[in-house]
């Protein structure tokens, strides 16, 4: 019989990252100052930055800005490519309408607009720095073994890695989580989230713009300048019919489609789209193991809050983690079950939010949008309800 298998001292960690996103990379950044030893493991290596604006941009709330500050990657960003929202306008498709202002709430902004590539590269550049940190970047896991003290992960590469701790990081369709046997119960709601940049004729004043329409949820979010990042959550084949429109053409559908409300809209440079599904995971821990980001739960993106879910995760697993760095061990489920608990209500509310809002804007029934909009308006007439609603988006 074999016996146990030799590790190289370079291949013993505390903990190994699965997936190097914006959630698995901010969770490395979080135990910067530990005394944990962290490998991270990707597919993808740091490349250089692209040409021009990304088409994929994020809501990120005040909360996780600081937790980016506390993380020392905030104040790295281009600050000219940062966009702070001073309003946000949501109407509905029979008259209803809500609106939210940072002024009315007492704070500076509602959330920033950030571009995906730009707080990825500087997570990077920070990681890249880390002490404790050994990259795996590219590098595919092949195979998991979890044992009773640790964990046993072998890459593509043949290198076998052990760890007290596998966290999985690697999205929706998490490789880590079908290996450990967490289930997970996803939905696909048929939709395409349809995302592009366009120049626009007026200034947007930084204000958030949202159409919860017939064909699906169109956002519009300020860049820079008189540029806004524009959202479509749409059924499929309205997607493929956008996508298959010249740019020209694209950009004046966009325009049309939110009332001309910023002017004509210059043809975008390109244009993406992604699937839309609902994940829950009933289980995101286990012996040795957790999950995190979309890993985790995925929601649908009208609320703007899935990269916050994912930045809220990485604080409260790092902090649970930091609080028994010193005493025991960072795989042991007892503990991993806090950060479970921590992390319950938040994604269980803004999944059950999410998910009915996408439901009740759905149907055609003229009863239906008259309830829908009827609620929008009796939101917006009850500063106590809006300020509400403003003050757990802020975090």
């Amino acid at each position: 019989m074999p016996g146990p298998p030799i590790f190289r001292r370079d291949l013993h960690f505390d903990i190994l990252i699965v997936g190097a996103g914006l959630a698995g990379a901010s969770l490395a950044a979080a135990l910067r100052r530990s005394p944990y030893r962290i490998g991270l493991i990707d597919g993808r290596a740091p490349g250089p930055a692209p040409a021009g604006w990304d088409s994929r941009v994020y809501a990120v709330s005040p909360s996780s800005q600081r937790f980016l500050q506390d993380l020392g990657t905030w104040r790295h960003l281009d600050a000219a490519r940062l966009t702070p929202v001073h309003d946000m306008a949501i109407r509905g498709d029979a008259g209803g309408r809500i609106d939210f202002s940072a002024w009315d709430s007492g704070v500076d902004q509602l959330a920033w607009i950030v571009e995906a590539g730009l707080m990825q590269r500087e997570l990077w550049e920070g990681l890249q720095r880390q002490d404790n940190l050994t990259l795996f970047c590219p590098a595919q896991p092949q195979g998991l073994e979890v044992r009773r003290d640790a964990v046993l992960l072998r890459l593509t590469s043949g290198e076998m890695l052990q760890a007290n701790l596998a966290v999985g990081a690697d999205g929706a369709d998490s490789w880590l989580r079908a290996q450990a046997g967490l289930p997970a119960d996803t939905l696909d709601y048929g939709e395409m989230g349809v995302v592009a940049n366009f120049e626009c004729e007026r200034p947007h004043r930084n204000t958030a713009f949202q159409w919860f329409r017939r064909d699906g949820v169109l956002a519009w979010l300020p860049l820079p300048g008189q540029r806004i990042s524009m959202v479509w959550s749409t059924p499929e084949a309205h997607a493929g019919e956008l996508l298959g429109l010249d740019a020209d053409a694209f950009g004046r559908r966009v325009a049309e489609a939110g009332g001309r409300r910023l002017g004509a809209f210059a043809a975008p440079a390109a244009s993406a789209a992604f699937p839309l599904r609902l994940v829950r995971v009933p289980r995101i821990v286990a012996p040795r193991l957790a999950l995190i980001g979309d890993a985790a739960h995925a929601i649908h993106p009208l609320s703007g809050h899935g990269i916050n879910l994912g930045f809220a995760d990485a604080r409260a697993l790092a902090g649970v983690l930091l609080s028994q760095a010193a005493t025991g061990d960072c795989g042991d489920e007892r503990l991993l079950r806090r950060y479970a608990r921590a992390r319950a209500e938040e994604v269980a509310l803004l999944q059950w939010t999410t998910h009915g809002l996408q439901r009740l804007f759905r149907p055609a029934h003229p009863a239906v949008s008259l309830i829908r909009n009827l609620g929008l308006n009796l939101a917006d007439s009850l500063p106590v309800v809006r300020n509400m609603l403003v003050r757990y988006a802020l975090g």
